[in-house]
């Protein structure tokens, strides 16, 4: 006797690289319809908790704020954590090309490995904090081995951005919701708050030029040095972000056209990542200039999107604040980090634990027998 299995869709898709580009983009806007708005009474729920805890009303600022915006996404007064993850995309970038960055394009894929093996920075913080690193192979240019690892690759890095488009609009629909499928599985296992990571040399120009387009602040004002690269080399990298945006001619009002123009694979696939935890109603915490590359182009897609966003550390990549501060918010940790991966993620799973640790552990004034007054 054989049983028959009926393969699961993911918003109306039953595989995501055999479906056509019109499955791709119904999909996309299921995704996109299914997000909704904060719930406002669980909000309120969790601020009645937190008035009524042993302490001056609104004290702990910004923790509460934490503990509200959770409240609001999970739609209840008592919110729980189940697992938390990073969710680490990886992919390369054609403009490497153009000398952009100062380490060599092979480390994307030395370093993915290093996450396998669990040994680099954002495993270390992660494992701290007590969640997992999801390592997803989006767009990484090089081989994998096994080649099991490839089996969620879009393409082998995308084209050079100073000479076209870096992808095409499948590719980058493809690639945005790989990305939700992978932030979906994670969900499934009961993983209930998720932070977004990266890995790809070169991806400080992409971001950029994504967030260039979608604040309206100047190339100059939004470039970083990435890697480190030297003053000459950052008007260098300033000059070729021009050029991809004066060949590519990205339109803010057509966000995927965008992220097809002169965005990077894994940027898309952290963007789809976003729009999934928001349409799960699960909170998402931001890491720096490519995770708010990918937030910004979340929430153009989607506005609604941008409530179940977290935002961690201020980045000392430049664009990044201009990015918050589109998305409105405001950066937590200021710990002068630039290392990616999301490592300064990491860092909030703890802060947004406390959070709610405050609302479930600390004691009422009445619980406590301590005098209330106007405080």
């Amino acid at each position: 006797m054989s049983i028959q299995f009926t393969p699961v869709k993911f918003h109306g898709v039953e595989n995501l690289k055999e479906a056509t580009p019109q499955n791709l983009e119904e999909a996309l806007q299921e995704l996109k319809a299914g997000i909704k708005p904060l719930d406002q009474e669980a909000i309120t729920g969790m601020q009645q908790r937190l008035n009524a805890k042993i302490k001056p009303l609104r004290s702990l600022g910004v923790l509460e704020d934490l503990a509200q915006q959770v409240a609001g996404i999970q739609r209840t007064a008592h919110p729980e954590i189940t697992g938390k993850a990073v969710l680490l995309m990886a992919g390369d970038h054609g403009v490497v090309t153009e000398g952009v960055s100062a380490a060599p394009q092979e480390v994307t894929v030395q370093m993915f490995y290093s996450y396998l093996r669990g040994e680099a920075g954002i495993n270390i913080l992660a494992k701290h904090a007590g969640a997992d690193v999801i390592s997803t192979d989006i767009g990484i240019a090089s081989p994998l081995n096994p080649a099991e690892l490839m089996v969620n690759r879009v393409k082998s890095g995308t084209n050079n951005i100073a000479q076209g488009p870096a992808m095409t609009r499948q590719e980058a629909l493809l690639a945005l919701l790989t990305g939700a499928q992978v932030a979906a599985k994670a969900i499934d296992s009961g993983i209930n708050l998720l932070a977004t990571g990266e890995v790809g040399i070169g991806n400080t120009t992409p971001s950029a030029a994504l967030v260039s387009v979608f604040t309206g602040h100047s190339v100059e004002e939004v470039t970083g040095r990435g890697t480190g690269v030297s003053d000459e080399a950052l008007r260098h990298k300033q000059e070729v972000i021009k050029q991809a945006l004066k060949v590519n001619q990205p339109n803010p009002a057509a966000p995927l056209d965008t992220l097809a123009k002169v965005g990077g694979l894994e940027i898309a696939a952290l963007a789809g990542a976003i729009l999934e935890a928001a349409y799960r109603h699960v909170p998402i915490i931001l890491d720096g200039i490519i995770s708010s590359a990918a937030a910004l182009t979340a929430a153009q897609l989607a506005p609604l999107s941008a409530p179940y966003m977290i935002s961690s550390h201020n980045s000392e990549e430049q664009g990044h604040r201009l990015a918050l501060s589109q998305l409105d918010l405001k950066p937590r940790l200021d710990f002068h980090m630039r290392l990616g991966e999301g490592t300064g993620a990491a860092l909030m799973f703890p802060m947004v634990e406390a959070a709610l640790k405050i609302a479930d552990e600390m004691a009422t004034f009445e619980s406590a027998g301590v005098t209330t007054g106007d405080f």
